[in-house]
């Protein structure tokens, strides 16, 4: 039997696809009971749906020769082959090998984006052995989407995103692969080894960073001072009404804003202390309407998602990429801020209706159109939902789908009118100024809902002349502040800005900064290694972190992708440029070695240092490795032998806090999928027993002392025992890992722990 085969990027999207296009329902198929695929008839068609797992072909060198370097000579090679992580998409692979063997019409859906199209040609070329195939379009995987681009699909790849894709690949191969190479080959000739890496973005980005961490280190605070009246007033009454207001505060700053000289700002402080009436000198307000915000694309998204929400950029992609598998919302790896009609605004708006009541402030418009930004992307619209309404979400997962639905609300929503009012406050000739802004209108706001940013400053009702109560005046002494760090979302921003990287993969860059203890902190902090590297690169190698260098190269892909150059032009270019880097490395590779393992050995005491030692009061507790893994022991062992072991199957890092209730260092508990936690080291601490009763508290301590030696009531042979772990205390049978018993804090004890508590406690 003959076939077409339609090859789709992960399972979840084969599902979808196979459910939408089938006549009646599709059949589902296992190879080697593991793998799915789907037999179905489109129009008495026969088809076959197989899927991979993303990515089933990887670069890699055709002959190793060792850490040598500049290498060039690559292949594309499975990477079931290649990395031990990848072994399990080898079945993958050999479905659509098996699978292609009788097809006779072959069919790309993977992503339409740039990774989408080298995932598909890799597989079409290296799996079905062919040199074309049919192409799929589509910005969402809803039925009706999937049904238009099947039926208009492109009778070939997309050949020009499919170039820019594979040159961009090895151009980031060559990069990573020599510099990266060249670094670490220099620190080993120190006699120590530390993978080190950099790449052809990764240079620029760490270079931002440290940039911005010298000018915090060369900054000198100025002292300035700053002069606060806090005022008291009844508010006038509207016309009309009757009885008095109550009183409300007015807060109000001289003038002259910051005075750099504390004499004349003591001296007008002198003057006006001990007043007790101010009067109103002008009161002027001024409306202004405010836009609505336009559509998101991904670095929008994902900049709004960490303001709004604490979520950080990658976990964001992550959870906007599951959600749009399930069908809720748009292809998320897009550059676009604009919602063409065709989308079906109508039919979406009355879909979110049953989720968001407010969807009918919309729908009672008699024409609907969005408030569209300037960026646009030739592959897909702005993110928006597409009306399917989620059933089970987690948290997080929900607190997106509801960022990117109402943003989608928002844009269809009328202006919002503020209003600002100025206050002037005369006091003994000294004018003090306060300001507020409120919401007359709430328009778009009403659609954004908690996600809006804007505040309420109100201001009390007050007139020229009158007169008000001065509680208090104060004198503040203050200083310049350093320039902010970087956060994740601003340092993608940053990038964007400066066209370094692409959408899809900023995020994953600046986690690779963190991995390789180049950053640190949430206020994205360079390490001694961060800056000594970038500092070492920019000295030997600037064409590294030239981000001039790095731009033209991301020009010269959109021209690939356009059709205007040749990969092996830009190829070319790119060795030149990296044959002139290895040189380098090798002229200097013992200066560079010698530098690097300095910094080295500085950033693994920073960075492993917890706080100090509270056994022996002289040491300082640091993170260590043993046979069973990372804890945390005293510098001076083995003079003090105080330990403390750490969670299983998470990586841990020092807080910088000291816990209030006991006064041990805090530690930072990171595991995937989780928002970082930060649990005391000290797993006696009082605070971990706050959710105790007095009788549970009772039990602890006679199991504990010896007083209770009760039977597991699980297994019947160990007896129970009191465990201490960083999460505090719990009670749980002696005979681990044989019984997994553990007796829960409230209510009737459980069975057996799940595998999240047994994460957790182990």
């Amino acid at each position: 039997m003959s076939y077409e085969l339609v090859i789709c990027e992960k399972p979840a999207a084969a599902k979808k696809i196979a459910e939408s296009l089938a006549d009646k329902k599709p059949t589902r198929n296992t190879y080697t009971k593991k793998v799915p695929y789907y037999e179905l008839t489109h129009n008495g068609k026969n088809i076959i749906v197989a899927c991979a797992v993303g990515h089933l072909y990887g670069l890699t060198e055709k002959e190793k020769k060792g850490w040598v370097y500049p290498v060039y000579d690559i292949e594309w090679k499975p990477l079931s082959e290649t990395q031990k992580s990848a072994k399990f998409s080898k079945q993958y692979l050999n479905a659509i090998k098996k699978l292609a063997k009788d097809a006779d019409e072959f069919t790309v859906a993977s992503d339409y984006d740039v990774e989408g199209e080298v995932i598909g040609l890799n597989i079409i070329r290296y799996a079905c052995k062919k040199k074309d195939a049919n192409r799929m379009k589509f910005s969402t995987l809803t039925k009706e989407d999937l049904v238009e681009a099947y039926e208009n699909k492109s009778p070939s790849l997309d050949w020009g995103q499919a170039h820019a894709g594979e040159t961009r690949h090895m151009l980031d191969w060559y990069y990573g692969i020599n510099t990266s190479r060249a670094l670490t080959s220099a620190i080993k000739t120190t006699g120590m080894f530390k993978l080190m890496s950099t790449g052809r973005v990764q240079g620029p980005a760490l270079k931002l960073i440290t940039d911005k961490e010298k000018e915090r280190r060369k900054f000198v605070p100025k002292p300035f001072w700053q002069i606060q009246l806090i005022g008291e007033s009844e508010s006038q009454i509207d016309e009309g009404k009757s009885g008095s207001s109550p009183k409300k505060e007015i807060d109000s700053w001289h003038e002259e804003g910051k005075f750099w000289d504390q004499k004349p700002a003591k001296e007008i402080y002198k003057k006006i202390s001990k007043e007790k009436i101010a009067t109103i000198d002008s009161v002027k307000k001024k409306q202004f309407k405010q836009s609505p915000p336009f559509p998101f694309d991904l670095t929008s998204l994902q900049t709004e998602a960490y303001r709004a929400l604490h979520i950080p950029p990658k976990q964001t992609l992550s959870i906007a990429q599951e959600l749009y598998t399930a069908g809720y919302i748009s292809y998320p790896r897009t550059s676009s801020q604009k919602l063409p009609a065709k989308i079906g605004y109508k039919k979406i708006l009355n879909k979110l209706a049953s989720r968001f009541p407010e969807t009918k402030i919309i729908l009672n418009k008699k024409q609907l159109k969005p408030n569209e930004g300037k960026k646009s992307d030739p592959a897909h619209p702005a993110i928006y939902p597409t009306g399917i309404i989620p059933k089970k979400l987690d948290k997080d997962e929900n607190n997106v789908y509801e960022l990117i639905a109402r943003r989608f609300l928002a844009t269809f929503g009328d202006h919002a009118v503020r209003e600002t009012m100025n206050i002037k406050i005369d006091c003994r000739e000294e004018i003090f100024i306060a300001k507020g802004t409120t919401t007359l209108e709430p328009g778009w706001h009403k659609l954004y809902g908690r996600f809006t940013p804007s505040k309420e400053e109100e201001l009390p009702k007050v007139e020229k002349g009158q007169t008000i109560d001065i509680k208090k005046v104060e004198l503040h002494a203050k200083e310049t502040q350093p320039p902010k760090r970087y956060t994740e979302a601003s340092i993608i921003k940053e990038l964007e800005k400066r066209n370094l990287g692409t959408k899809a993969t900023r995020a994953s860059i600046i986690d690779t900064l963190f991995q390789r203890d180049y950053t640190e902190g949430k206020k994205i902090k360079a390490t001694e290694l961060g800056v000594r590297t970038s500092d070492t690169l920019e000295k030997y190698n600037p064409d590294i972190v030239d981000e001039a260098l790095t731009k033209e190269f991301e020009e010269d892909m959109e021209k690939i992708r356009e059709g205007n150059e040749k990969e092996e032009t830009v190829l070319e270019k790119a060795k030149k440029v990296l044959n002139k880097i290895c040189a380098n490395f090798k002229k200097h590779e013992k200066e560079i070695g010698k530098e690097l393992a300095q910094a080295q050995k500085e950033t693994r005491e920073e960075l492993s240092t917890l706080g100090p030692c509270l056994v022996c009061n002289k040491g300082n507790l640091q993170i260590k490795r043993g046979k069973y893994g990372f804890f945390a022991a005293c510098s001076r062992y083995p003079d003090c032998e105080a330990t403390f072991s750490f969670p299983s199957n998470a990586l841990v890092k020092p807080a910088k806090k000291i816990c209030e209730t006991c006064g041990f260092p805090k530690i930072l508990v990171i595991k995937k999928k989780k928002r970082p936690q930060e649990v005391c080291l000290n797993p006696k601490c009082p605070a971990k027993l706050e959710g105790y009763t007095k009788k549970q508290l009772k039990r602890l301590e006679d199991i504990e002392s010896g007083k209770l030696k009760p039977v597991c009531p699980k297994c019947k042979k160990g007896h129970l025992k009191v465990r201490k772990s960083v999460y505090g205390s719990f009670i749980a049978c002696d005979q681990y890992p044989r019984c997994r018993y553990v007796e829960p804090l409230e209510g009737e004890p459980k069975k057996e722990e799940s595998k999240k508590e047994k994460s957790k406690r182990s």
